[in-house]
């Protein structure tokens, strides 16, 4: 992110990679839009602060169950809770909550396909989260398997799910 960061600077836009639970480090409704790519969690209550009154906060957010078909091979049947975390629903009413107005939730559910082993350690190896610890050694057996189902059958397909989130603080 320091890169990013440094470039972002030289353009005259501010950005923030700071500890997830943290206030963002700006003054309140000091921004006319503030945007954000994969929030783990998005801070509603302090995109609300930060945004001047008529203000946009425009975001890509990964949605509930992206590539779980990927993770459950791994990781076996995941609970509920993790299952639907993410879901728009939920963020929109998080985003209301905050005092946002949502001007636009569209939904999308894309398809993913992995063509060969390497390409899901690959995958495996830059999204950490998906199945944390994740090292060939200690899922072999699973590789293995996974291996053997796309050389039989053909590529795995999993989904990915993203929602874009347009929102407004009212006023202005």
């Amino acid at each position: 992110m320091e890169g990013a960061a440094a470039l972002l600077d030289g353009a005259g836009v501010a950005a923030d990679a700071g500890p997830e639970d943290a206030p963002l480090p700006f003054a309140d409704a000091a921004f006319d839009l503030v945007s954000s790519r994969h929030p783990v969690r998005a801070p509603w209550a302090e995109i609300a602060r930060v945004l001047r009154p008529g203000g946009t906060y425009f975001a890509q957010h990964v949605g509930p169950r992206s590539v779980f078909e990927l993770v459950e091979h791994f990781l076996g049947p995941q609970p509920d809770e993790v299952r639907d975390a993410r879901h728009p629903d939920r963020e929109r009413a998080e985003a209301e909550a905050a005092g946002l107005e949502i001007a636009q939730l569209r939904a999308e559910t894309l398809r993913v396909e992995f063509h060969d082993i390497a390409a899901v350690v690959h995958f495996l190896r830059k999204v950490v989260w998906m199945v944390p610890g994740f090292t060939v050694e200690a899922y072999r057996p699973r590789l293995r398997a996974l291996h053997e189902r796309i050389e039989a059958e053909g590529p795995f397909v999993a989904h990915s799910t993203r929602h874009l989130f347009v929102a407004r603080k009212p006023g202005g």
